[in-house]
């Protein structure tokens, strides 16, 4: 049983829902309940599903931290580029005065000229039009003409000068006229693209309310769920360690099972043994018997030769007859039965497979508990003690060796659903058991002997899971372990 579990932090979106979001969401979730049903074998699908949708929410926190981020970064954008226009117009404004009053003092200006040029008109008018030297010098006695003379110069001289300040003047409004409508199209276009900032830093306002609603409504619905999941600890810790002490009650069992039949098959292999080293003894005594009695009757034969030379030796010579020789008897030395046990064998020797076909969702081993979640049982993560088969409900489930059925039981264990047990004997002096958990449905019954490879059974969802999956596990010698490792 696995039983890692997470709980934190993540978004919910507000505002209208399309059909392909609220798809996305809904398949986000799944997804997360998936890997919590991975890790938390056994747990109520309500309480997967809250640990999930925190996960989710964990998920999508940065993201809308990041979009809130983005949002103030457009309005200080914006905000800024608002400023920038405001002292743009408000210069451009400054211009348009100071040409507007230059405008102003040029009139004023020209209308002192106009009138100055009047004037002179007006006396020329009335003398009957301005007079030529020549003219003045005739018409003179003395020197009054030269004296007229200076005046008239003088008097165009002036006229002269009036009408040139006049033509500068008349340039030089030109020009501000001219300067006067550039600076006022400017300001025209400063204020149009300024009123499109403001609307602008609006929208960048009121996206960031959005946003920051949207983290504050986040921040408020993932403590309600820590709260809920807080004051549901203690019954999820007690319901997780009945189930972790039935679990191990079952494990203890299968122990218990497979320890009397290693005693059982190592008393057996002793028994052949035995047999097998006294009839390999009985086997030698027989021929060191038969070797003993072989050499004794060569041994007493060659000695009645002996005697017989001997005594006719004695004859010939007139002696008399010696002793005759005796031969010792050559006895055997029994052979003691030598009992030689077999080597050891390695578990790969059951030659376990696969038990469906289908990828691996979920391996064997210790899962740490995610920072800032929710440790249930205290011991810092969890050891997923199989692994889950990612396949469809109605799955064909599989023998994975040769056996006998030890169960086939509905619920037995809490959470498990449907499952089978079985029992693949002892080989090279291991035990083997194979456990089959959240079952649609088996076709094997206890007791039942079956070959490898043979249909046992279906995958599906019973018990405590929230998807179509098979939890495998492999107990070896009374102890759960890495199915990969026997196959």
């Amino acid at each position: 049983m696995s039983l890692v579990t997470a709980a934190a932090f993540t978004l919910t979106l507000s505002g209208p829902v399309h059909a392909d979001e609220l798809a996305d969401r809904k398949s986000a979730l799944e997804q997360q309940i998936e890997e919590v049903q991975q890790s938390i074998e056994y747990l109520d699908s309500d309480i997967a599903e809250t640990i999930a949708q925190l996960k989710v929410y964990q998920g999508q926190l940065p993201g809308a931290q990041q979009s809130l981020a983005d949002a103030q970064g457009r309005v200080e954008a914006a905000t800024a580029e608002v400023n920038a226009l405001a002292q743009r117009v408000q210069l451009a404004q400054e211009t348009k005065n100071k040409i507007t009053e230059q405008l102003k003092q040029d009139e004023a200006e020209m209308a002192e000229t106009r009138e100055v040029i009047g004037q002179i008109a007006t006396q020329a008018y009335k003398s009957g039009g301005v007079p030529t030297g020549l003219s003045m010098m005739l018409g003179s006695k003395g020197s009054d003409g030269f004296a007229s003379m200076e005046l008239v110069q003088q008097a165009l001289r002036n006229q002269n000068s009036a009408l040139e300040r006049l033509a500068q003047q008349n340039a030089t409004n030109v020009n501000s006229q001219a300067r006067l409508v550039a600076v006022e199209e400017e300001i025209v276009d400063l204020k149009s693209k300024a009123d499109a900032a403001l609307a602008a830093e609006q929208v960048a306002r009121d996206e960031a309310a959005a946003e920051k609603a949207k983290v504050d409504k986040l921040i408020s619905d993932t403590s309600k769920l820590s709260d809920k999941l807080q004051k549901q600890k203690p019954v999820i810790e007690a319901k997780l360690a009945k189930v972790e002490e039935a679990h191990q009650q079952v494990v203890v069992d299968i122990a218990e099972r497979q320890r009397r039949l290693i005693e059982e098959a190592r008393k057996r292999e002793e028994a052949r043994l035995k047999a097998e080293a006294e009839e390999r003894a009985r086997i030698e005594n027989e021929r060191r018997a038969a070797a003993a009695a072989e050499a004794n009757r060569r041994a007493a034969a060659e000695a009645a030769e002996a005697n017989r030379r001997a005594a006719q030796a004695a004859a010939e010579a007139n002696r008399p007859k010696p002793a005759p020789v005796v031969p010792a008897p050559i006895v055997p030395e029994p052979v003691a039965p030598v009992i030689v046990p077999p080597p050891a064998s390695s578990p790969s020797a059951f030659g376990l497979r696969a038990p469906v076909s289908g990828p691996i969702t979920s391996g064997y081993g210790w899962r740490p508990t995610p920072l800032g979640t929710i440790d249930f049982n205290g011991s810092g993560g969890y050891t997923h003690t199989g692994i889950d088969y990612g396949v469809n409900c109605g799955t064909p489930l599989y023998a994975p060796a040769a056996g006998e059925v030890w169960y086939a039981d509905s619920n037995a264990l809490p959470g498990a659903g449907n499952r089978i047990v079985l029992n693949h004997g002892v080989v090279g002096g291991n035990a083997l058991a194979t456990n089959f958990y959240h079952l649609a449905s088996y076709v094997v019954g206890p007791g039942q002997r079956v070959s490898a490879g043979q249909l046992i059974g279906y995958t599906g969802t019973t018990g405590n899971s929230n998807g179509c999956h098979l939890h495998f596990e492999t107990v070896l010698n009374g102890s759960l372990v890495d199915p990969m490792g026997l196959m």
